[in-house]
């Protein structure tokens, strides 16, 4: 028979009672005992022993500590007191010993780089925390470094070095190009565990990339790029044909000679390691040869431990992880390929900082009792144990007769009130320390009851019990038990008390009923609780169904009488085939009896009576044999026409407990279509008043069944009936029944963090339904913080589903909490959500590149904006053709936020473009870097002679002169046709030559060859005649060599004959106006 459940509290009440008895008392966790009972510090929170700050953020250095009184804090900084109230940028958190280091108004981290420790201090001891060694977070820049091309024979290895500055913590190191792309790493290429990058034998193409290694630091989130290495593959095949690098001999097929493989990484064939226990072993082992070497792991003298040994970086490096002392001992990897194998062995020694066997924990005695602490470590090298108390050396502290110390123990005797103290426990090695606090409190405290008074168990007759009284004192109390507060302790025979003083009835009678009393103990007084037990009657079924054969169509009636305590309310239900039994319209249960009319085969099975009350219940089964026989007025029911089920009624609650209750109902007529389901439904008047939402389903043959509530929700419910036709009208409602509130049990769902503006976030979530509130005024306290900065939260209580914070930075992550609370308490801890203040525009890609391989296409290349302010939606990439004065169509092109890159074919091989590149976020586009394709060959020429020639002034000047030549030329050919000779006075201070028959009499012939285009004239830029240099000047051609300008500045000077002057200027007929002088006269 089922026994009435203990309360929560009597579990922890009977772990507490066991652990008093095991040498040492533990204060209870009730909150009344506790802050009323004296005890030492306790350090409950500190910052890890490595603290590594962000150089950015304020400084947080964390300790907080319990203790009654409550402690106060101080610090000291490189083993000296560190005094906070002289330096305006320390300040302590109230209630708390946590440091706050703030450089809002200036200041340098690193001058507080050193060691902090932690001390918590009441009138009953001190409490120290860790060694925190307060280190800054360092990125420091590349060193500047120009690289030449490595030059390397292919099948050749070769180590690209990395060499990353120093950062602490140390940065983590990956090789790409220098456009962004990932170096490919296979067994052939592959980083190190020390970051660079090796290749067991370089191939023709690798060169078709440059190698960069890049640096990632975890505190500022940057990434900085060292200078790219570029290779210069020397090669017997220079043409990298794809084809071969699936051919099955590639390397011959390249003419690379093969080689036995030789260890790049580590060298030689052996070394040594050392690892911590609990860290985790890394083996490396890279190799060289032709072709790439196989590398395999083995353990001399064993196995590698399956269980933590995995392989990683293509088999190059071995992990074990939590090393353990076994896992010592010699490894050593063997590179093999077709010409060969060697092997490195590594020699591994495990050692161990302290790791505790026995931490020591708080004591706590009466007065006049023994106890001891304890504080046992092992390591390699063995740990050294020093005892402190109150943060001093123990040699130091004022001698204590009652305290013995032995080794890594502390023996107290006979311990007094002056005895309380914190003691320290610091066990080291070379590879570290553990620093442990316990304190030894002594307490005489009087007997407590932990328990509620005058409960009321009630338990069947015959069954078995306990009944459970828990307490609390120092020193421990004796616990004993009186019936009706007389006679002696209960304790023997059908009685049994446990060493935690539950008082165990074997077998309940009539007689047992009534008070018991517990009373507790000690030398400082006693306490007492009762319980009061009432013994009920078992329920009894005392006329049990039968077993039945019936025909078809008959009528059948199974019995089911009942006897039960009429103190117990009794609910009796039936099961088919231990299913629960839908009682229809063909069915009639009664208080006693289930009556089946026109038996079917389909009513063939067992049939089970259960009768049940809150304490016990009883059954009885029997088994229906259904007979065919002639057809039966069932068969006219399947003529009949189906219909809707009528709606159930005359719903009644029952079993009301907290968070259940039974609801029962009569179904309503199936109308010849039986009823499949039933759904019930629920309405409650705080949230949303008047609306029914669906609460459970069950199956057609059930009409009574136990319905889950939530806490604090007024319900009622109904029921509506579901057949193969459709659905019935829904019941009417039921009685109300509101359950007890409670803290809520979840908090709100769909928590969002997301910026409508740049200076904003806005905290969204689902609110909680009436269902999940548990209790009244239900609220939302929501929490934020900067993520990864260990601020402290910042925390506003909000009733409604939004929240927006305000002054935020452009785009940074928090860490989101929305927390359910309502007048019984707050919701469990919620999860964290990472949410994003809002964004703004990017600022401008970087470097962006525009390069002319050819005069067909333009390459682009850009690196993402140095500041994006929010997630990239893409690139906006506008430009325009032009040529001169002359503009072409703007052409805008969109690119996803990964591509860097683009190629745009030209549309001519003359025109120039100007490119203007920007970033988008969702914000929108933010400041465009803008650029022009470089000059093609002579464009200038080509610009500047296409913009001349469309000039009207050109045009007519150009006809002019044409109509000027021709003149000129018929001129000439009139003279000509009449055989005249023309001649010509050189100016030149040499002498004609006589082998020249046309020089001979000064003279020479007006012939075609004269028709030829000037030598040395040229076509400037701007669209004029220009001569070509020459040491001759105009004057050297005029007579006497005194050339003459006419007043409007035309050159007047001519050739003239040989022949004397006067002749010459007697002979108008003699002078011929040459081409060349007729142009430059014009000028």
């Amino acid at each position: 028979m089922a026994r009435q459940q203990p309360p929560p509290w009597v579990h922890t009440a009977f772990l507490f009672c066991l652990l008093s008895l095991s040498g040492a008392i533990e204060i209870p966790m009730d909150p009344s005992i506790q802050n009323e009972l004296s005890q030492p510090p306790t350090i409950t929170k500190q910052s890890v022993k490595e603290h590594i700050v962000d150089p950015r953020d304020n400084i947080l250095i964390e300790c907080e500590a319990k203790g009654n009184p409550a402690p106060s804090f101080h610090w000291t900084r490189n083993s000296r007191f560190f005094n906070i109230a002289k330096d305006p940028r320390v300040s302590m958190r109230r209630r708390s010993g946590t440091l706050v280091i703030d450089f809002r108004s200036g200041g340098r981290p690193e001058e507080y780089e050193g060691e902090y420790q932690c001390f918590a201090r009441n009138k009953f001891g001190t409490a120290l925390s860790n060694r925190i060694r307060l280190q800054v977070s360092k990125s420091p820049l590349w060193p500047k470094e120009n690289l030449d091309p490595v030059v390397v024979q292919e099948g050749a290895p070769l180590t690209l070095q990395c060499n990353p500055p120093p950062g602490l913590p140390s940065p983590v190191i990956f090789w790409m190009s220098s456009s962004m792309e990932p170096i490919t790493q296979d067994k052939r290429v592959s980083q190190g565990h020390n970051g660079d990058l090796y290749f067991s034998n370089v191939m023709l193409q690798d060169m078709q990339t440059d190698y960069s290694c890049n640096a990632r630091f975890h505190f500022t989130h940057t990434i900085q790029q060292k200078n790219p290495f570029n290779l210069k593959v020397l090669t017997n095949h220079p043409y990298n044909d794809s084809s071969l690098r699936n051919h099955p001999d590639m390397y011959s097929a390249r003419g690379v000679a093969e080689r036995t493989p030789s260890f790049m990484y580590p060298q030689g064939t052996a070394s040594s390691q050392m690892v911590l226990r609990g860290m985790d072993l890394l083996l490396e082992c890279i190799a060289s040869g032709v072709p790439t070497p196989d590398i395999a792991w083995y353990k001399k003298g064993g196995d590698l431990p399956s269980d933590k040994a995995k392989f990683e970086n293509f088999n190059k490096a071995l992990r074990i992880t939590n090393v353990s002392e076994e896992d010592s001992g010699e490894y050593f990897c063997l590179a093999s390929n077709k010409m060969g194998s060697i092997r490195h062995t590594i020699s591994v020694r495990v050692k161990a900082a302290p790791y505790w066997l026995d931490e020591p924990k708080n004591l706590i005695l009466a007065p006049g009792e023994d106890g001891r602490l304890v504080c046992r470590a092992n390591g390699n090298p063995k740990p050294t144990v020093q005892w402190m108390v109150n943060g001093e050396p123990l040699q130091s502290a004022p001698p204590n007769p009652n305290r013995e110390v032995a080794g890594d123990t502390i023996i107290f005797r006979d311990t007094q009130i002056s005895s309380r103290a914190v003691y320290q426990c610091n066990t080291s090695n070379e590879h570290g320390y553990l620093l442990a606090n316990a304190f030894v409190s002594v307490l005489d405290v009087p007997p407590r009851m932990l328990s509620p008074r005058n409960q009321l168990i009630r338990v069947i007759l015959y069954n078995r019990t306990r009944l459970d009284c828990p307490f609390f004192g120092s020193p421990i109390p004796t616990l004993r038990w009186f019936k009706n507060g007389q006679g002696s302790n209960l304790d023997g025979g059908n009685y049994h008390v446990y060493e935690n003083g539950s008082l165990e009835i074997k077998m309940i009678r009539k007689e047992d009923q009534g008070i018991y009393t517990c009373v507790a103990t000690n030398i400082l007084g006693k306490a007492e609780n009762q319980v009061r037990l009432e013994v009920k009657d078992p329920t009894r079924i005392y006329r049990m169904p039968e077993d039945q054969v019936a025909k078809r169509g008959t009528t059948v009636q199974l019995e089911c009488r009942v006897k039960h305590d009429p103190s117990l309310k009794l609910t009796v239900y039936w099961l088919k085939d231990d299913e629960p039994l839908y009682v229809g319209n063909r069915m009639k249960k009664e208080e006693d009896s289930l009556t089946i009319f026109g038996v079917a085969e389909r009513d063939q099975g067992s049939y089970t009576c259960v009768a049940s009350t809150e304490l016990d219940q009883d059954l009885a089964k029997a088994y229906l044999t259904v007979l065919a026989d002639q057809a039966t007025p069932t068969n006219r029911l399947a003529a009949l026409p189906k219909g809707r089920p009528d709606r159930p009624r005359d719903l009644e609650l029952t079993d009301l407990a907290e968070r259940s209750v039974r609801l029962t109902w009569i179904p309503g007529d199936d109308n010849n279509s039986p009823i499949t389901d039933y759904v019930v439904q629920f309405e409650e008047d705080q949230f949303q008043p008047g609306v029914w939402h669906d609460h459970s389903k069950f199956p057609g043959s059930v009409n009574s069944a136990i319905l889950q509530l939530s806490p604090y929700v007024n319900y009622q419910f109904r029921v509506i009936a579901i057949n193969e036709v459709g659905s019935s009208h829904p019941s009417l409602p039921s009685e109300r029944y509101r359950t007890s509130g409670a803290p809520p049990e979840s908090n709100p769902s769909d928590v969002k963090g997301e910026g409508t503006r740049k200076n904003n976030m806005e905290i969204t979530w689902t609110p909680m339904n009436a269902t999940s509130a548990f209790g009244p005024n239900l609220r939302y306290i929501v929490k934020w913080r900067r993520r990864e900065t260990r601020e402290t939260w910042n925390n506003v209580t909000v009733w409604g589903s939004r929240y927006v914070v305000g002054q935020t930075p452009v785009y940074v992550p928090y860490e989101i909490r929305v927390q359910a609370e309502n007048d019984f308490g707050k919701g469990p801890e919620p999860d964290t959500v990472i949410g994003y203040s809002g964004e703004d525009l990017p600022s401008a890609p970087r470097r962006f590149r525009v390069r002319q391989p050819n005069l067909e296409t333009i390459n682009l290349e850009w690196d993402h904006p140095e500041h994006p302010n929010g997630i990239l939606t893409g690139y906006t990439l506008k430009y325009v053709a032009f040529n001169g004065t002359k503009v072409g169509k703007q052409i805008v092109e969109n690119f996803s936020p990964n591509q860097t890159k683009f190629t745009m074919q030209r549309a001519d091989p003359v025109s120039r473009y100007r490119f203007s590149l920007s970033a988008r976020t969702q914000v929108g586009s933010g400041e465009a870097v803008t650029e022009e394709s470089p000059a093609p060959p002579n464009e200038a020429y080509t610009n500047n002679q296409a913009d001349i020639a469309t000039q009207g002034w050109f045009i007519g000047l150009m006809c002019a002169v044409a109509l000027l030549v021709l003149t000129l030329l018929i001129v000439c050919f009139i003279k000509r046709s009449r055989g005249g000779k023309y001649p010509v006075r050189e100016k030149k201070d040499v002498p004609l030559g006589p082998e020249d028959p046309k020089e001979e009499d000064g003279s020479f012939d007006y012939s075609d060859e004269d028709n030829k285009p000037l030598q040395g004239s040229q076509t400037s830029l701007d669209g004029t005649i220009k001569q070509q240099e020459s040491d001759d000047s105009l004057v050297d051609y005029g007579e006497g060599g005194e050339g003459q300008f006419n007043e409007d500045g035309s050159f007047i000077g001519q050739y003239t004959v040989k022949k004397d002057k006067e002749e010459t200027e007697g002979n108008e007929s003699s002078e011929a106006t040459s081409p060349v002088n007729a142009i430059y006269s014009l000028a």
